[in-house]
């Protein structure tokens, strides 16, 4: 279900949509009153909902939906604002499943091009989650047509899961995330004081500029730790939350006895700018295998290339498990790659990381 003023933006969604084999457009709707009204006529696995509308605008459709169909799957959708991306942050707190910033023009092709790659495949994933959810018994998997499987995750082996811990102490804590990820960060460095006092935290989340900036100041009010969007050529220390800043690579390199933060404007990795996998793979230059990375919720496979080189050289991964996580792409990745010392769910990474980051190896 597409939802937005725009017709313009609306008949491009729709038409995104319709091509994919994979999906159909359930509706297209101008307000959020419309969306609300017509929910249970059209009843869609996933709606695209704009923030800005006339008559009942997305943050005030956000709950109205969601108490007509709970498992709905919400993308807000807004142009590139401050005010925006603070709304889009507040719809995650109201139940929104992700957000996508859309181009302040559709005729700049680039701009249109990398929204929708990103808008299809939020929806494919997000959407595979609610199928599989419905999905019937295993006796009758057979008969499901190929085609609803091609976005289906793959399942972790359990001896895949988990291997020895590297004989490194950790010196530094690197997280990579995506869909889902700002939820689970937040509530992660809730209870990660003990872990953020004594060592620096480098975090790499999929999100634009101006979305990163007001992500680094809820994990400042959610850690009472300092946060802040990286500055190129700052030296990390400990105490200190790093958040790469939005359209811009972070990695770390070694000067003198520092560790410094450089930020790189190269192009996109793994379809993604800021990308896990360079701030991963350039934590080996300066910790060698005293990195442990975790990898959290998210689409795609960024930070498995990263996370292998991080445990040739040592180090350890830590990857949240599937039924915490909101689509398990990133995590799953690293999973099925074998490299995790531990596949966990969100309530048990950071008193995990305590006692890894305190010597204690169990």
């Amino acid at each position: 279900m597409v939802v937005d003023d725009s017709v313009v933006i609306r008949g491009l969604i729709s038409r995104w949509i319709a091509s994919e084999p994979d999906m159909e457009v359930a509706a297209s709707l101008r307000t959020g009153r419309d969306a609300v009204n017509q929910l249970e006529r059209v009843n869609p696995d996933v709606a695209v909902l704009d923030i800005e509308m006339p008559d009942l605008d997305g943050i005030s459709a956000l709950p109205l939906l969601l108490a007509k169909k709970r498992n709905l799957i919400i993308i807000m959708a807004s142009t590139l604002t401050r005010r925006n991306a603070e709304i889009s942050f507040k719809a995650l707190s109201l139940g929104a499943s992700d957000y996508i910033p859309k181009p302040e023009s559709t005729r700049v092709v680039t701009a249109a091009d990398i929204f929708h790659h990103d808008l299809i495949q939020k929806i494919r994933s997000l959407g595979a989650k609610v199928r599989r959810a419905a999905q019937p018994s295993s006796r009758l998997a057979a008969q499901i047509p190929a085609r609803e499987s091609l976005s289906r995750p793959a399942v972790a082996h359990p001896e895949l899961l988990r291997r020895e811990l590297g004989t490194h102490a950790p010196r530094a804590l690197l997280i990579g995330s995506s869909t889902g990820g700002p939820q689970a960060l937040m509530t992660l460095v809730a209870e990660l004081g003990p872990v953020i006092d004594r060592f620096p935290v480098l975090i790499t989340q999929h999100m634009p500029p101006t979305f990163t900036t007001i992500l680094a100041e809820h994990l400042a009010r959610s850690s009472h730790r300092p946060a802040h969007e990286a500055i190129d050529g700052e030296v990390v220390k400990p105490g200190q939350i790093y958040v790469a800043p939005g359209g811009r690579h972070m990695r770390v390199t070694r000067q003198g006895a520092d560790a410094v933060i450089v930020l790189d404007d190269g192009p996109p990795v793994n379809f993604c700018k800021p990308a896990v996998d360079p701030l991963f793979s350039s934590g080996i230059e300066v910790w060698q295998g005293g990195v442990l990375a975790l990898v959290l919720t998210g689409m795609g496979s960024d930070g498995m290339r990263g996370g292998k080189e991080i445990v040739a050289a040592g180090g350890n991964i830590i990857a949240q498990d599937e039924a915490s996580s909101v689509v398990w792409g990133m995590p799953g990745a690293v999973a099925n790659a074998g490299i995790c010392a531990a596949v966990l769910p969100l309530g048990q990474i950071a008193p995990k990381l305590i006692r890894l980051f305190s010597g204690d190896r169990s």
